[in-house]
């Protein structure tokens, strides 16, 4: 296997380590500055380069903890995909729901990420929605 693949492997561990040791100052060194991030990791952060950090950021607000175990990882050319499972508590406050339930939720996501120059360039992910909602008893969201 290349070293590339293996250097963009070892970036987004070190991406996951620091979102699961609540380290987002550490995230420039696994992210491009305007990282782009098609998933939009919660509702309502802004569509623009670099706002995948804000996302975060909003995550571990909201979560505490909030862990991602690397399940599986796969690497090929400048992509790397991880079978994930997450898990958290609702501590705090979120955009979905602002008063925090203090609920736990387990659920398994999938991340690809695209890297450049040995950073994270962009994201795409799907993540077990529905479980979160189920599991935290949040709200339905209602179609527009």
């Amino acid at each position: 296997m290349s070293t590339m693949v293996e250097d963009n492997k070892q970036t987004v561990l070190g991406f996951f380590e620091a979102v699961s040791e609540r380290r987002p100052g550490a995230l420039p060194t696994f992210m491009a500055a305007d990282v782009v991030d098609h998933n939009k990791i919660i509702h309502g952060e802004a569509d623009e380069p670099g706002a995948a950090f804000d996302g975060i950021r909003s995550q571990l607000a909201a979560f505490h903890p909030l862990v991602v175990q690397v399940d599986e990882l796969v690497g090929e050319g400048d992509r790397v995909v991880a079978r994930v499972t997450q898990r958290g508590t609702h501590s705090g406050t979120h955009p979905r729901m602002p008063q925090p339930t203090g609920r736990d939720f387990e659920v398994e996501a999938i991340w690809i990420f695209t890297l450049a120059e040995g950073k994270i360039a962009e994201i795409r992910a799907v993540s077990d929605r529905l479980g979160i909602f189920l599991q935290l008893g949040w709200d339905w969201p209602q179609a527009d």
